[in-house]
């Protein structure tokens, strides 16, 4: 753990918000990241379906 000295408790309760804060921006970024993944997944996938049907209505 981090020894930190701090000159109130105020001073403390600031910088843990502030790590949390950061941890939770962290978390938050790497969720938005597989969102994107996924979307961009089912965005594939649909346009591969869609084309699948055109080329059976062809034949």
């Amino acid at each position: 753990m981090i020894n930190c000295y701090f000159k109130s408790p105020k001073e403390k309760k600031s910088y843990y918000q502030q790590k949390k804060l950061e941890m939770l921006n962290y978390i938050k970024d790497s969720l938005e990241r597989k969102i994107a993944s996924i979307t961009a997944s089912i965005e594939v996938l649909e346009s591969q379906i869609s084309r699948d049907k055109k080329v059976e209505e062809t034949n």
